[in-house]
């Protein structure tokens, strides 16, 4: 009997130590990884796409762990849906456009979503067309159908800046299709939709392997550096978990460092178990055309002037009511601290 009562009190101490491994984020205050116990930490990201390989590449090298983080990696489908489950407490830090942030905002939320580090510095889509374009011009969209993007959201207005450098009203010179759901447009484009769609790797590659398309143009090369995307958190989570937003900071630059010294082929090893559909050669293929167009910043600091252009992209786009103050939604502090 006493030998019973024994096996049981062990297995008994052995399950709650288990559970108390991982612990949800929030849990433990100020603690990460404290006490040799893992941080949950829901991530919502806005898609789920190889332009974000710095991140895959913190969690599949193992950087978060070593900061005592376990990731819960959630795709959000879209900005809004993410923002959504940022400010209900689905997720803990939400990876969008920071434009969000600032439509948050300027909504009069109290506990609005403060960005603290910046991943992508180009936008990270292209334009697909039906037909190769060896010598490509955006004034061959003029009179054509393009499958689009939210209204409001990075990639709809990074197009629409495009084609206002290049002297095309986009409500005038063409028709642009914002009705197809976000992750939709590839499959309606091989189903007839449109003349041109926009679309995220690895869709754009897939649409040419199937013959359905051709890459003819990179809006992140023809916008230039634009903040396309950042993690952001409540205020409130940022003030309650410092140092967990600091460990979860360190492993993000951690994964920038890695994708900065090393070569595509490399980078698209270490990642691939995020993309488990996608072959190793496709793979190498998207990052290399990531890679030579500047993607990834080298560090994760959001500076005001990326914020300001930011803000004249938005109210361009006729998305601003007013302009909102830097300082209030960006925190530099821990991508800075991140660098030492």
């Amino acid at each position: 009997m006493k030998r019973k009562l024994l096996i049981f009190s062990f297995l008994a101490v052995f399950l709650l130590t288990g559970l108390a491994a991982c612990t949800k984020a929030g849990d433990l205050g100020e603690g990460s990884g404290s006490n040799g116990k893992a941080v949950k930490v829901t991530l919502n990201e806005v898609a789920h796409s190889i332009f974000y390989a710095p991140m895959y590449a913190a969690i599949e090298n193992g950087y978060f762990k070593e900061e005592g983080i376990e990731i819960d990696l959630v795709n959000g489908f879209g900005a809004d849906k993410t923002m959504t489950a940022v400010l209900s407490g689905e997720a803990d830090i939400g990876f969008m456009g920071s434009e969000s942030t600032i439509y948050t905002y300027l909504g009069g939320t109290d506990d609005y979503v403060i960005n603290f580090a910046q991943l992508t510095q180009r936008a990270g889509n292209f334009l697909v067309s039906r037909q190769p374009a060896d010598d490509f011009s955006w004034d061959l969209l003029k009179g054509t159908t393009v499958l689009g993007g939210r209204a409001g959201g990075m990639p709809e207005l990074v197009f629409e800046y495009i084609l206002k450098k290049n002297g095309i009203d986009p409500k005038a010179d063409l028709s642009i299709d914002q009705s197809i759901d976000f992750g939709s447009t590839a499959a309606a484009f091989s189903g007839g939709q449109g003349d041109y769609t926009i679309e995220f790797e690895p869709h754009a590659t897939a649409l040419e392997q199937k013959g359905d398309g051709y890459v003819v143009a990179s809006l992140g090369e023809d916008s230039g550096y634009v903040p396309y995307t950042s993690f952001s958190a409540k205020k409130s989570y940022i003030e309650a978990n410092p140092e967990l937003i600091q460990s979860f900071t360190n492993a993000l630059q951690k994964g920038m460092d890695f994708v900065a010294e090393h070569a595509p082929e490399e980078i698209a090893a270490a990642i691939q178990p995020q993309f488990p559909e996608t072959d190793l050669e496709t793979l190498t293929t998207i990052i290399t055309r990531y890679y030579d167009q500047d993607t990834w910043k080298q560090d994760l600091i959001f500076s005001e002037d990326a914020f300001t252009l930011l803000q004249d992209i938005l109210e361009e786009g006729g998305e601003l009511s007013q302009r909102v103050p830097y300082e209030d939604l960006v925190n530099t502090d821990f991508a800075r601290k991140a660098l030492d």
